[in-house]
Protein backbone atom coordinates (compact mmCIF):
# COMPACT_ATOMS: atom_id res chain seq x y z
CA UNK A 1 0.00 0.00 0.00
CA UNK A 2 1.76 3.35 -0.56
CA UNK A 3 -1.19 5.46 0.70
CA UNK A 4 -3.84 5.86 2.73
CA UNK A 5 -6.63 6.70 -0.23
CA UNK A 6 -6.48 5.46 -3.66
CA UNK A 7 -7.67 7.84 -6.18
CA UNK A 8 -10.66 6.61 -8.86
CA UNK A 9 -9.25 7.49 -12.38
CA UNK A 10 -13.18 7.61 -13.76
CA UNK A 11 -14.09 9.78 -10.78
CA UNK A 12 -11.77 12.63 -9.11
CA UNK A 13 -14.49 12.55 -6.17
CA UNK A 14 -14.34 9.22 -5.17
CA UNK A 15 -11.22 7.44 -3.30
CA UNK A 16 -11.07 3.74 -2.33
CA UNK A 17 -9.57 3.18 1.17
CA UNK A 18 -6.97 1.36 1.73
CA UNK A 19 -5.93 -1.07 5.35
CA UNK A 20 -3.60 2.08 6.15
CA UNK A 21 -6.73 4.22 7.45
CA UNK A 22 -8.03 1.15 10.19
CA UNK A 23 -8.52 2.64 13.51
CA UNK A 24 -8.10 1.40 17.25
CA UNK A 25 -11.43 0.42 18.11
CA UNK A 26 -12.60 -1.80 14.87
CA UNK A 27 -10.88 -3.20 12.13
CA UNK A 28 -13.95 -2.08 9.90
CA UNK A 29 -13.88 1.97 10.53
CA UNK A 30 -11.20 4.44 10.16
CA UNK A 31 -9.07 6.23 12.54
CA UNK A 32 -10.58 9.64 12.17
CA UNK A 33 -7.07 11.28 11.09
CA UNK A 34 -6.97 9.84 7.36
CA UNK A 35 -10.58 11.00 6.69
CA UNK A 36 -10.25 14.50 8.35
CA UNK A 37 -7.41 15.12 5.86
CA UNK A 38 -9.12 13.62 3.09
CA UNK A 39 -11.48 16.37 3.68
CA UNK A 40 -8.44 18.53 3.96
CA UNK A 41 -7.10 17.68 0.73
CA UNK A 42 -10.61 19.03 -1.02
CA UNK A 43 -11.05 22.06 0.76
CA UNK A 44 -7.69 23.09 -0.50
CA UNK A 45 -9.18 22.45 -3.76
CA UNK A 46 -12.15 23.87 -3.90
CA UNK A 47 -12.32 26.49 -5.93
CA UNK A 48 -8.70 27.76 -4.80
CA UNK A 49 -7.63 31.82 -4.76
CA UNK A 50 -4.24 33.24 -4.97
CA UNK A 51 -3.04 34.75 -1.72
CA UNK A 52 -6.23 32.77 0.41
CA UNK A 53 -5.18 30.41 3.38
CA UNK A 54 -7.17 27.80 5.46
CA UNK A 55 -7.54 28.90 9.06
CA UNK A 56 -9.94 26.86 10.49
CA UNK A 57 -11.51 23.67 10.16
CA UNK A 58 -14.49 21.68 12.09
CA UNK A 59 -15.08 18.38 10.94
CA UNK A 60 -18.24 16.39 12.46
CA UNK A 61 -17.65 12.63 12.67
CA UNK A 62 -21.54 11.33 11.79
CA UNK A 63 -20.57 7.75 12.33
CA UNK A 64 -18.02 5.06 11.77
CA UNK A 65 -16.04 5.72 8.14
CA UNK A 66 -15.91 2.51 6.77
CA UNK A 67 -12.68 1.23 5.22
CA UNK A 68 -14.19 1.08 1.71
CA UNK A 69 -14.64 3.40 -1.17
CA UNK A 70 -15.89 7.54 -0.54
CA UNK A 71 -17.11 10.34 -2.29
CA UNK A 72 -15.31 13.36 -1.05
CA UNK A 73 -17.70 16.79 -1.56
CA UNK A 74 -17.27 20.58 -1.56
CA UNK A 75 -18.41 23.64 -2.23
CA UNK A 76 -18.07 27.37 -1.05
CA UNK A 77 -21.02 28.11 0.58
CA UNK A 78 -20.09 31.58 1.47
CA UNK A 79 -18.24 33.50 -0.79
CA UNK A 80 -16.46 37.07 0.65
CA UNK A 81 -13.60 39.26 -0.83
CA UNK A 82 -11.32 38.22 2.23
CA UNK A 83 -12.69 35.36 4.25
CA UNK A 84 -15.34 32.35 2.41
CA UNK A 85 -16.68 29.87 3.87
CA UNK A 86 -16.24 26.04 2.42
CA UNK A 87 -18.37 23.07 3.30
CA UNK A 88 -16.98 19.83 2.78
CA UNK A 89 -18.44 16.14 3.07
CA UNK A 90 -17.69 12.37 3.16
CA UNK A 91 -20.23 10.15 1.72
CA UNK A 92 -19.89 5.92 2.31
CA UNK A 93 -22.30 3.76 0.40
CA UNK A 94 -24.42 4.10 3.69
CA UNK A 95 -24.43 7.87 2.98
CA UNK A 96 -22.65 10.73 4.68
CA UNK A 97 -20.24 9.84 7.58
CA UNK A 98 -18.05 13.22 7.78
CA UNK A 99 -18.77 16.70 7.70
CA UNK A 100 -16.06 19.61 7.60
CA UNK A 101 -16.49 23.64 7.66
CA UNK A 102 -13.29 25.34 6.81
CA UNK A 103 -13.23 29.04 6.95
CA UNK A 104 -10.33 30.19 4.70
CA UNK A 105 -8.77 33.94 4.65
CA UNK A 106 -7.23 36.21 2.43
CA UNK A 107 -3.46 36.72 3.56
CA UNK A 108 -2.23 40.27 4.07
CA UNK A 109 0.24 40.86 1.61
CA UNK A 110 2.21 43.32 2.30
CA UNK A 111 2.07 42.10 5.71
CA UNK A 112 1.56 43.27 8.28
CA UNK A 113 3.50 45.41 10.73
CA UNK A 114 3.06 43.65 13.48
CA UNK A 115 5.47 44.27 17.07
CA UNK A 116 7.16 40.67 16.70
CA UNK A 117 7.13 40.55 20.94
CA UNK A 118 3.13 39.90 20.14
CA UNK A 119 3.72 37.02 18.26
CA UNK A 120 3.57 33.72 19.49
CA UNK A 121 6.86 31.72 20.72
CA UNK A 122 7.87 29.01 22.13
CA UNK A 123 9.06 25.49 21.55
CA UNK A 124 9.28 21.83 22.21
CA UNK A 125 12.68 19.60 22.44
CA UNK A 126 12.46 18.27 18.80
CA UNK A 127 11.70 14.61 16.84
CA UNK A 128 15.37 13.81 16.85
CA UNK A 129 15.21 14.31 20.57
CA UNK A 130 11.88 12.21 21.35
CA UNK A 131 11.50 8.41 21.63
CA UNK A 132 9.48 6.01 19.36
CA UNK A 133 6.72 4.09 20.77
CA UNK A 134 4.27 1.62 19.42
CA UNK A 135 0.75 2.16 19.36
CA UNK A 136 -1.41 -0.47 21.55
CA UNK A 137 -3.03 -2.49 18.52
CA UNK A 138 -2.96 -5.91 17.77
CA UNK A 139 -4.33 -5.40 14.09
CA UNK A 140 -1.21 -5.56 12.23
CA UNK A 141 -1.77 -3.30 9.72
CA UNK A 142 -3.37 0.53 10.48
CA UNK A 143 -3.09 4.37 10.96
CA UNK A 144 -0.58 2.74 13.81
CA UNK A 145 1.89 1.34 11.67
CA UNK A 146 1.52 3.96 8.57
CA UNK A 147 3.02 6.80 10.80
CA UNK A 148 5.73 7.60 13.38
CA UNK A 149 4.91 8.32 16.77
CA UNK A 150 7.92 9.85 19.29
CA UNK A 151 7.17 11.13 22.65
CA UNK A 152 8.41 14.08 24.58
CA UNK A 153 7.11 12.93 27.32
CA UNK A 154 4.10 10.86 28.65
CA UNK A 155 3.14 7.36 26.47
CA UNK A 156 0.65 5.11 25.62
CA UNK A 157 1.62 3.18 28.73
CA UNK A 158 1.14 6.78 31.10
CA UNK A 159 -1.86 7.89 31.36
CA UNK A 160 -2.21 11.64 31.17
CA UNK A 161 -0.57 14.06 29.53
CA UNK A 162 1.91 13.99 26.42
CA UNK A 163 4.25 16.03 24.43
CA UNK A 164 4.57 13.85 20.94
CA UNK A 165 5.33 14.31 17.36
CA UNK A 166 3.84 12.71 14.65
CA UNK A 167 4.66 12.12 11.03
CA UNK A 168 2.76 10.41 8.09
CA UNK A 169 5.25 7.58 6.28
CA UNK A 170 2.63 7.72 3.28
CA UNK A 171 1.39 10.07 1.20
CA UNK A 172 -2.84 10.91 2.14
CA UNK A 173 -3.75 10.50 -0.89
CA UNK A 174 -1.33 8.57 -3.53
CA UNK A 175 0.75 10.54 -6.20
CA UNK A 176 0.17 13.64 -3.93
CA UNK A 177 2.55 15.10 -1.41
CA UNK A 178 0.82 15.78 1.53
CA UNK A 179 -0.19 19.41 2.23
CA UNK A 180 0.78 21.22 5.75
CA UNK A 181 -2.64 21.19 6.24
CA UNK A 182 -3.22 17.39 5.41
CA UNK A 183 -0.33 16.42 8.00
CA UNK A 184 -1.90 18.75 10.80
CA UNK A 185 -5.57 17.35 10.64
CA UNK A 186 -4.24 13.71 10.34
CA UNK A 187 -1.93 14.24 13.59
CA UNK A 188 -4.53 16.55 15.28
CA UNK A 189 -7.02 13.58 15.59
CA UNK A 190 -4.31 11.92 17.91
CA UNK A 191 -4.86 14.06 20.44
CA UNK A 192 -7.14 11.87 22.95
CA UNK A 193 -5.02 9.03 21.98
CA UNK A 194 -1.39 9.98 23.20
CA UNK A 195 -2.78 11.87 26.09
CA UNK A 196 -5.29 9.07 27.07
CA UNK A 197 -6.22 8.76 31.06
CA UNK A 198 -7.80 6.09 31.08
CA UNK A 199 -7.45 2.20 30.60
CA UNK A 200 -7.66 1.29 27.54
CA UNK A 201 -8.70 -2.09 28.17
CA UNK A 202 -11.45 -0.96 29.99
CA UNK A 203 -12.77 2.42 28.62
CA UNK A 204 -13.73 3.74 25.29
CA UNK A 205 -13.24 7.53 24.96
CA UNK A 206 -14.26 8.39 20.99
CA UNK A 207 -13.68 12.34 19.87
CA UNK A 208 -17.13 12.89 17.85
CA UNK A 209 -15.80 16.14 16.38
CA UNK A 210 -12.32 17.73 15.40
CA UNK A 211 -11.31 21.57 15.46
CA UNK A 212 -8.29 22.89 14.42
CA UNK A 213 -7.57 26.25 14.29
CA UNK A 214 -4.31 27.75 12.65
CA UNK A 215 -2.50 30.91 12.90
CA UNK A 216 0.20 29.52 10.28
CA UNK A 217 0.67 26.51 8.55
CA UNK A 218 3.55 24.25 9.63
CA UNK A 219 6.90 23.65 8.07
CA UNK A 220 8.24 20.13 7.14
CA UNK A 221 6.82 16.55 8.30
CA UNK A 222 6.82 16.88 11.70
CA UNK A 223 3.79 18.11 13.75
CA UNK A 224 3.79 17.91 17.65
CA UNK A 225 0.68 17.33 20.02
CA UNK A 226 1.41 19.00 23.55
CA UNK A 227 -2.15 17.40 24.50
CA UNK A 228 -4.34 16.75 27.76
CA UNK A 229 -7.49 14.74 27.65
CA UNK A 230 -10.05 15.83 30.33
CA UNK A 231 -12.87 13.25 31.21
CA UNK A 232 -15.76 13.38 33.37
CA UNK A 233 -17.49 10.91 35.55
CA UNK A 234 -20.96 11.74 33.68
CA UNK A 235 -19.51 10.37 30.26
CA UNK A 236 -18.36 13.57 28.14
CA UNK A 237 -14.68 14.38 28.20
CA UNK A 238 -12.60 16.63 25.99
CA UNK A 239 -8.69 16.63 24.20
CA UNK A 240 -7.12 19.77 23.73
CA UNK A 241 -3.83 20.23 22.26
CA UNK A 242 -1.37 23.35 20.95
CA UNK A 243 0.14 22.05 17.67
CA UNK A 244 3.45 22.70 16.64
CA UNK A 245 6.25 22.16 14.21
CA UNK A 246 9.82 22.32 14.89
CA UNK A 247 9.96 26.00 14.59
CA UNK A 248 7.40 27.18 17.09
CA UNK A 249 3.53 27.51 17.98
CA UNK A 250 1.11 26.59 14.70
CA UNK A 251 -1.88 26.44 16.62
CA UNK A 252 -4.46 24.36 18.34
CA UNK A 253 -6.84 21.66 17.95
CA UNK A 254 -9.88 20.09 20.72
CA UNK A 255 -11.97 17.20 20.44
CA UNK A 256 -15.23 16.70 21.98
CA UNK A 257 -15.15 12.67 23.58
CA UNK A 258 -17.74 9.95 24.66
CA UNK A 259 -16.92 8.08 27.24
CA UNK A 260 -18.03 4.31 28.32
CA UNK A 261 -17.39 1.34 29.37
CA UNK A 262 -16.03 -1.55 26.86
Amino acid sequence: MSAFYIPDPDNPARFESTDLTIGPWSPNAQHGGPPSALLGHAIERCEPREGFQVGRVAVEILGPVPVASLEVRARVTRPGRSVELIEAELVSDRGPVMKANAWRFKTAEPPLDIDESLLPVGNRPGPEQARAHPFPSDLPVGFHTAIDYRFVSGSFDDPGPAVCWIRLRHPIVEGFEPSPLERTLAAADSGNGVSAVLDWSKYLFINTDLTVTLHRMPVGEWICLDAATYPQPHGIGLAESSLFDETGPIGRSTQALLLGRR
